[in-house]
């Protein structure tokens, strides 16, 4: 495994130390991505506490992607809110958190104990943050309904991009399995030494780009869970962990009807079938698309 920092931001997001080509450079090759950053208690946590202690965090970025072949950014997929110190956040949500390689940041958080929504889909008033002075929105979307989201910055005191480059790229093909380098025997060989596997899939977020808008050309990193080998076939599927689809766009961050969560049945013939949930009312659709994908394998 290789463990490095490979970007530190200073508070303002100024570049302290390392570089984003390198980050950039290690999503494209499958690197896993946690970040590192460190706030007072009393200024993002509980502004009215006297408790001025350092907390220090690194966040796991379970997606990754990558986009334009130059930018790069990851998202929270299995995290539920938490209030610091007790324990979990007063409703039952996810925390999408999502942060760009350039430190702004932004959230959408589908609520899960079917509570009524109280508000229309939409922009949004900015929240009043006037005691959390480190705290910037930019923008709010859906206040009120299941699956609020909101765009902004809190200036943490820095930003440690740190990436497990311990992945490597096993085969590649096109919508139709064909295969552009590497093979799926190399993945099978690799997957049957119990080797953790990683999907990259292009165009992931196309769906959510309306018609007549263009995008930049991009890849969701997404984590396998069980996988299967056909041998007579030759065919490998898995069933991913939990995967965020956002309307791809530089940077990367969340508007209403621009994003939803799912998960998926891949297979390297290219077929892969979404389980795709409604953020908006936790109603479930499936469907069957046809991607080209990269196979990741770690471990060696």
């Amino acid at each position: 495994m290789t463990l490095r920092t490979v970007l530190t931001l200073n508070s303002d997001r100024s570049i302290r130390s390392g570089s984003t080509t390198d980050l950039v450079d290690a999503i494209r090759r499958g690197a896993d991505l946690r970040i590192g950053t460190a706030f007072r208690h009393n200024e993002h946590i509980d502004t009215k506490s006297s408790s001025n202690e350092l907390i220090e965090e690194v966040a796991e970025f379970r997606q990754t992607w990558l986009l334009d072949d130059r930018w790069a950014a990851g998202i929270m997929t299995l995290r539920m809110p938490v209030e610091l110190p007790e324990g979990f956040g007063p409703r039952p949500s996810m925390s999408f958190f999502l942060y760009n390689q350039d430190g702004t940041q932004a959230i959408a958080r589908p609520y899960l104990d079917g509570q009524p929504p109280t508000g229309q889909r939409g922009p949004a008033p900015l929240d009043d943050m006037a005691d959390m002075p480190r705290y910037h929105q930019f923008d709010s979307f859906d206040a009120g309904t299941n699956a609020p989201s909101s765009n902004f910055v809190y200036d943490f005191d820095s930003y440690r991009f740190m990436v497990n480059d311990r992945w490597r790229e096993v085969l590649a093909h096109d919508h139709t399995g064909r295969p552009v380098s590497g093979s799926v025997e190399a993945l099978n060989e690799a997957f049957l030494r119990g080797a953790p596997v990683k999907v990259a899939i292009s165009k992931f977020g196309v769906g959510l780009v309306p018609p007549g808008e263009t995008a930049p050309e991009h890849e969701a990193f997404i984590h396998a869970g069980s996988c299967y080998y056909y041998t007579d076939r030759k065919l490998f599927i898995t069933g991913t962990h939990p995967a965020v689809r956002i309307k791809p766009a530089i940077p990367l961050r969340y508007e209403s009807g621009g994003w939803d969560f799912c998960w998926l049945v891949a297979r390297t013939d290219g077929q892969v079938e979404r389980w795709r949930c409604d953020p908006y009312t936790l109603a479930f659709d499936r469907s069957t698309h046809r991607y080209d994908m990269r196979w990741f394998v770690s471990g060696e």
